[in-house]
């Protein structure tokens, strides 16, 4: 009988580890900000030495550092809708490309994600500019229709142009940012293998 465990002892020590597990959960949590805010910092100051930064760190906490870092910098990778985005956008995949180890998954999915984001600029051009030459030339037919040919055409001042680039660029928006959240997915599973 000495050697069957009281259900007390058998709470208590599933308690324990239960308590154990929470306080190792708290610590990575703990290490992740860190590291977002150590990104954060990064991208405010991108002369920063970003590996410099995580080397400076503890060895057991590199892993959940890494991977806040790695939130940090894929949130701030978005479609270029200016060039300051354009400009944080490089900086933040620089910056994964920083502290990814000399992965060569992570850098080619980073080339991939710059990929996108070089010809998200590109389509968008070219999208309104095809809306741009339709929408003159339905006018044009319309001021020959009515006998006021010659007359200057401003396609952009249209309200229908407005609202088709309207729905051109969020089906744009849409396709552009699903394909880059799942590179960014690809990126943080390679970042947090050891992580839980």
């Amino acid at each position: 009988m000495a050697e069957i465990k009281s259900t007390m002892d058998m709470v208590l020590e599933r308690a324990a580890k239960m308590a154990a597990a929470t306080t190792q959960d708290i610590n990575n949590e703990d290490m992740v900000k860190n590291g977002m805010r150590l990104a954060a910092d990064f991208l405010n100051q991108p002369e920063t030495d970003l590996a410099q930064l995580l080397a400076a760190q503890p060895a057991q906490d590199q892993v959940a550092i890494r991977k806040g870092m790695a939130q940090t910098l894929l949130r701030n990778i978005v479609l270029p809708r200016d060039e300051q985005l354009q400009a944080s956008g490089k900086i933040a995949l620089q910056g994964v490309l920083t502290i990814d180890g000399k992965s060569a998954e992570i850098k080619a999915i980073c080339q991939e994600l710059e990929q996108l984001l070089q010809q998200y600029g590109r389509h968008k051009e070219q999208m309104a500019q095809q809306l741009e030459d339709a929408i003159r030339a339905q006018l044009e037919q319309q001021q020959v229709a009515q006998g006021r040919e010659g007359q200057a055409v401003n396609p952009a001042m249209h309200p229908q142009y407005r609202e088709e680039l309207s729905k051109m660029l969020t089906g744009l928006n849409n396709q552009y940012n699903d394909a880059m959240k799942q590179r960014k997915e690809m990126i943080l599973e390679r970042f947090s293998p050891a992580v839980r």
